[in-house]
């Protein structure tokens, strides 16, 4: 999710430029180009996942009104779609694994004893009491585990 808001952070900045009051302005063209970019751990944009197609232009999307003449096989489309989140599914679960392994390779797993001394991580999260503000010390005395 972080990668997702950076990703978007970065084409908003580049769509922007120099007139940043404009910024809601663009938001909606920058999901749409972000939503229409083929990722490469499915080898699918997210508008084809979720929808089945990958939209040229924002008209794409408007509701084909009850009016007209589309004929529409449900149940085609409903096996189309279904076999594409198989296809997917794995691709997405063996990115997973490979950032789980390359992440935790070299992480080592402590088990503390009790008298050892550990240091305190006063992130305000967690200990919200102890560190009111962004500018107090990030961590305490080292403290004995009990």
């Amino acid at each position: 999710m972080e990668g997702t808001n950076q990703t978007l952070a970065t084409l908003l900045r580049d769509m922007v430029s120099k007139i940043l009051r404009e910024w809601d302005t663009k938001l909606s063209h920058v999901e749409f180009a972000y939503n229409r970019t083929t990722s490469s751990a499915t080898s699918h944009s997210p508008f084809e996942i979720c929808y089945g197609l990958n939209p040229l232009t924002h008209l794409d999307l408007i509701p084909i009104s009850q009016e007209s003449n589309v004929k529409f096989e449900a149940k085609q489309r409903d096996k189309e779609m279904k076999r594409l989140h198989e296809q997917v599914r794995p691709k997405i679960e063996k990115v997973n694994e490979q950032y789980k392994y390359s992440i935790n390779k070299n992480r080592t797993h402590l088990k503390f004893k009790p008298e050892d001394l550990v240091w305190i991580n006063l992130r305000k999260e967690r200990l919200p009491s102890r560190r009111k503000s962004k500018i107090m010390a990030r961590g305490d005395d080292p403290n004995k585990v009990v």
